[in-house]
């Protein structure tokens, strides 16, 4: 943490003055050359420098962050910083009663988390000396949620002060009662300054009588400071979650549902939720039933790969029915191989358009599955194998001898052909204007694989806000032909492909988060009610 404490006074002669700083020094920081006495800290270890140069340091032994204290900062802009902090706590910046904490600061010379209180003192005016701990950071947020562990830190090391310094007082009292004697001097103007100046020179070493006062304080602060930085931690956050995101975490509520009722059934205790970034959600998905990595045989490595492999014009109208929504049936031996090519393909679609059943001894309908892999003797039901809403990919062994035997790097097209079949062969200078831009990202060779990876993430965001567009215009609103017609001229989804990418957009329509159309259709009848008021 960015920050300093510093324990201030106000003296009858000079004002407002600083005492004692801490600031942290983050490594590399040069070691002290002075000769060293060591004390035992909780934490870190004490130095106390030679007679030039008093000080403290302390050394963090898992951070290695330098804890140093002296009576000012050693910048030159701290020092102003520490000063004006030190002048506002003990002037204007008091609280009701004077003391107590209060917050204050601007961007310009940090935000200050300011502790007055008082020291009793037989010799003061009013028995009593003014001083503050002050915390000051150019974080105003981590200033203000850090209020209650200050406070409460800070009360602690006050009160010790305060305690050990009445002893001293009643002490004193005992001896010399102070009030007394006051009431019995006479007074006069010329002496007066002199009565102040003598009375001003005590120390808060002898209000306390704490021999190791200093060195107490260095360790109060520089372990304030080490808590303060630690119990708060940065974390960086990416936007409002995507409509992947908001899908995967919808079935993953739905599963934890799920495994509920089956234990509740069963008479099992709870189990506990786990909660996972977007990240692992994505990456889980990609592979939800894949496990290629269990099975022997060589593997799609990516999308280009994957292109690669089944050649320009098979994978744009391979890409053109997943694109579509229509179902592709992998059918062949290999089950790694096929659980690879899925993974590859289910990254062109929104989480929410995809359903998938990646290795099956029976056909599975389209309705329950866009992506199915099948074992090779499984037989295609004539009306699925005549249909212009399905591809059929057939897998097959070039060597079956040597199926198994073939390491992950070898050729793929060595081991294997791909026969693609389809009623709905699209011309290969025609399609949606997504696809187009998939395979020129795809044909770039000076782009590496994660480059593409994220050009294809960017795309997607771009066609689902279209998407979400086009519901909220046609399914919420309820316009017509002609109005959705301009609306798809402003998406730039008409010209050449138009047909293809309306059917896009239809379809990516189906996998919208149940949490964006449940907030939109409310947030819809919310507007709506002042209207029929």
């Amino acid at each position: 943490m960015n920050a300093l404490v510093a324990l201030c006074h106000f003296c009858e002669l000079h004002g407002p003055r600083t005492l004692f700083c801490t600031e942290a020094l983050h490594p590399p920081s040069p070691t002290p050359s002075q000769a060293e006495i060591t004390l035992t800290n909780l934490f870190c270890l004490i130095t106390i420098l030679s007679a030039s140069h008093p000080g403290f340091v302390s050394v963090d032994s898992e951070t290695g962050i330098r804890f140093l204290s002296h009576q000012h900062p050693r910048q030159p802009q701290l020092f102003s910083v520490v000063r004006q902090a030190c002048v506002r706590s003990l002037s204007c910046e008091v609280c009701p009663g004077r003391e107590g904490p209060i917050f204050f600061g601007d961007e310009q010379h940090g935000f200050v988390f300011s502790h007055t209180f008082f020291i009793k003192d037989s010799l003061a005016r009013g028995f009593q000396r003014w001083y503050s701990i002050v915390m000051v950071a150019m974080d105003r947020i981590y200033l203000i949620n850090s209020w209650p562990f200050l406070l409460r830190h800070l009360r602690l090391t006050i009160q010790s002060l305060q305690s050990t310094a009445l002893k001293v007082f009643d002490s004193e009292q005992c001896v010399c009662p102070q009030r007394a004697v006051r009431m019995n001097s006479v007074f006069s103007p010329a002496v007066f300054p002199h009565q102040r100046s003598g009375n001003a020179a005590r120390s808060l070493p002898s209000l306390t009588q704490h021999t190791n006062l200093w060195a107490s304080l260095h360790s109060s602060f520089s372990w304030l400071l080490k808590a303060c930085g630690s119990r708060l931690t940065e974390k960086l956050l990416e936007g409002a979650p995507t409509e992947d995101t908001l899908v995967l975490i919808e079935r993953q509520t739905e599963q934890e549902e799920e495994m509920s009722c089956w234990e509740g059934a069963e008479g099992g205790g709870s189990r506990p939720q786990c909660h996972q970034s977007e990240s692992e959600l994505y990456r889980d998905f990609l592979f939800d039933e894949g496990k290629a990595e269990g099975y022997p045989g060589p593997k799609f490595r990516s999308l280009r790969h994957l292109r690669q492999v089944l050649g320009t014009t098979d994978f744009r109208q391979l890409a053109w029915h997943v694109l579509m929504g229509n179902q592709v049936i992998l059918r062949g031996a290999d089950p790694g191989l096929i659980h690879s090519a899925f993974t590859m393909l289910k990254s062109l679609l929104p989480v929410g358009c995809v359903r998938s059943v990646t290795y099956s001894a029976q056909y599975e309908e389209a309705y329950r599955c866009n992506f199915l892999g099948l074992s090779p003797d499984v037989p295609i039901p004539t009306h699925v194998s005549s249909s212009e809403f399905s591809v059929l990919v057939d897998v097959v062994s070039v060597e079956r001898g040597s199926l198994y035997s073939a390491a992950c790097g070898e050729d793929i097209l060595s081991l294997y052909q791909f026969n693609i079949s389809s009623t709905n062969s699209q011309p290969t200078d025609k399609g949606p204007t997504l696809l187009n831009k998939i395979e020129v990202a795809l044909s770039n060779e000076n782009l590496s694989v994660d480059v593409v990876s994220h050009c294809l993430l960017c795309l997607k965001e771009e066609w689902m806000n279209k998407v979400k567009v086009l519901f909220k215009f046609s399914k919420v609103d309820g316009r017509g032909r002609e109005d959705t017609q301009k609306v798809l001229a402003l998406l730039g989804a008409t010209g050449p492909g138009e047909e293809d990418n309306v059917r896009l957009l239809k379809f990516w329509m189906t996998g919208l988060s149940k949490t964006y159309k449940s907030h939109l259709m409310t947030a819809v009848r919310g507007g709506e009610r002042p209207l029929s008021q």
